[in-house]
């Protein structure tokens, strides 16, 4: 039977806290046993999450875990969380339920939730699901090590800290999502544009950015390592700014000199694309009231960045954009969209769009469909909406859309996006595209699987081509989803 808690919200009297963020503690290469310790991570949700995953990843490389993809042989199991929508909260909870088994044969496991859904449910989480010894939440992870003191003594720990500082700038990633090809580089964290639907302000907080030169040191590292892709991460990379510090509100505060000086996203894009010119350059994830034309601009300037933008609209109807606290309007976001177009013609743009908002009504719904017909958008994610608690939208927002109306909606979303993705696919057939070979086929171990500048999955036969190669393919076909072709020769460009 656990003893008395541990509970760590603040850290401010601990003598390792610095800054706002608790320091990593003196490695501890081996257990007690004098056996090297192992840990399972598995992570949902965002891209972000696969990123601070190997982040905790090497923070536990330092006392002693090396990682392992069996939870049989673990000595401690982590869950990586996404409070976005309710359905991945269950899957989270499944996957717990599942872990229970393990626990069961081996009383020495321990099990630890991170991420947003940590965050947001805090100690509750200890009280509902009882398996549980460790919840950190996203700014937390520093802690690890005092943490696992305290689940060493058979104490549950929790430590949910929010920071307005902590970029883990400092440490070098374990790439343990990777395959060996392409890899996240964290530019920023939080997101300061609350609209009224998300968790993520209050899961990871308020927008700080990262010193650009930790950010360049990161991926000199991966080129050294002969990676060929990097993807800039951030809930909002269009809000990076980096002045010498500080929150972005803090800006107007800023000297002369900081302002002068001062490095936004698309001056670190130019900085990123200029040093690494024979390595692909993607970011995630962009808002269409921070994107500017600079960002747009410094694209089509260098060949090595490639030609496609995530760019969330959630909705096609003004009155639910103003409902989701969105900032932006149906019209901006079509002359924004134009603007790209114009730039760069062959920009590949995907989307994320909710069905079912409270109060959206039909018109509001064809609204929707009609921006989707305009942009006809390469792929996109789509949902019904899903009331995440602590939101201004659950707590103000009746939600009062029936869920069979819901799901109409949102099948009908689908179906017209799979139309417009085979509509842009099939206009590939007959053009040689440049492809990064990530993998082999799923459907077939004779073809290789790779991605173009746009994002569009190519499999062409494997012939003499090697993973990690850029090669140069004919499209011969289509189907919704995939592009299929012939290798030509290996590209001279990326």
């Amino acid at each position: 039977m656990k003893s008395d808690k541990f509970t760590d919200t603040t850290l401010e009297k601990d003598p390792n806290f610095v800054n706002g963020t608790a320091t990593v503690f003196s490695p501890k290469k081996k257990n007690k046993n004098n056996q090297t310790k192992r840990v399972y991570i598995e992570s949902y949700g965002c891209q972000m999450n696969f990123s601070d995953s190997e982040i905790v990843a090497s923070i536990l490389s330092e006392q002693g875990f090396i990682n392992t993809d069996k939870i049989s042989l673990a000595d401690l199991v982590l869950i990586n969380t996404c409070s976005i929508r309710d359905k991945a909260e269950k899957t989270v909870r499944n996957r717990l339920h599942h872990f229970n088994s393990f626990k069961e044969k081996n009383k020495n496991l321990k099990i630890g939730v991170m991420g947003c859904m940590a965050e947001r449910l805090k100690e509750k989480l200890l009280e509902e699901e009882k398996i549980v010894d460790l919840v950190v939440g996203p700014d937390a992870y520093k802690d690890f090590p005092k943490l696992l003191e305290e689940i060493e003594k058979d104490r549950e720990a929790i430590n949910v800290i929010l920071s307005k500082e902590e970029t883990y700038g400092d440490i070098n990633p374990v790439r343990i999502n990777s395959n060996g090809v392409g890899a996240f580089v964290s530019i920023m964290r939080g997101c300061d544009n609350m609209c009224t639907f998300c968790v993520v302000p209050y899961t990871r907080g308020r927008e700080r950015s990262r010193d650009p030169k930790s950010i360049l040191k990161e991926i000199n590292q991966l080129s050294k390592e002969s990676y060929k892709e990097i993807t800039l991460l951030g809930q909002n990379v269009d809000s990076y700014l980096w002045f010498g510090g500080g929150p972005k509100k803090d800006f107007k505060k800023a000297s002369l000199l900081q302002k002068k000086t001062a490095v936004d996203f698309s001056k670190l894009l130019s900085l990123v694309a200029s040093e690494h010119p024979k390595m692909r350059i993607r970011f995630s994830t962009s808002n269409p009231q921070d994107m500017s034309i600079d960002v747009i601009k410094t694209m089509s300037k260098y060949e090595n960045i490639c030609n496609h933008i995530h760019l969330p609209v959630q909705s096609g109807s003004n009155s639910v954009l103003e409902k989701m606290n969105r900032k932006h309007t149906r019209e901006e976001y079509i002359e924004l969209i134009d603007k790209i177009k114009k730039i760069i013609p062959d920009c590949g743009i995907s989307h994320d769009m909710i069905a079912g908002f409270p109060d959206e009504n039909e018109k509001d719904h064809k609204d929707t469909l009609s921006l989707m017909e305009y942009v006809k958008y390469d792929f996109g994610f789509m949902f019904s909406y899903s009331e995440r608690p602590g939101t201004p939208a659950a707590k103000k927002m009746k939600d009062n859309v029936a869920e069979e109306t819901k799901k109409r909606r949102l099948q009908e979303i689908i179906d017209l996006q799979q139309l417009h993705s085979k509509y842009r696919l099939n206009l590939m057939i007959g053009k040689k595209v440049c492809v990064l070979i990530e993998k082999s086929s799923k459907r077939s171990d004779e073809f290789w699987s790779g991605r173009t500048s746009q994002n569009n999955v190519v499999v062409f036969p494997k012939e003499n081509y090697n993973v990690g190669d850029f090669v140069d393919v004919e499209i011969k076909e289509a189907t919704s989803a995939t592009l299929k072709g012939n290798a030509i020769e290996i590209s001279s460009n990326i």
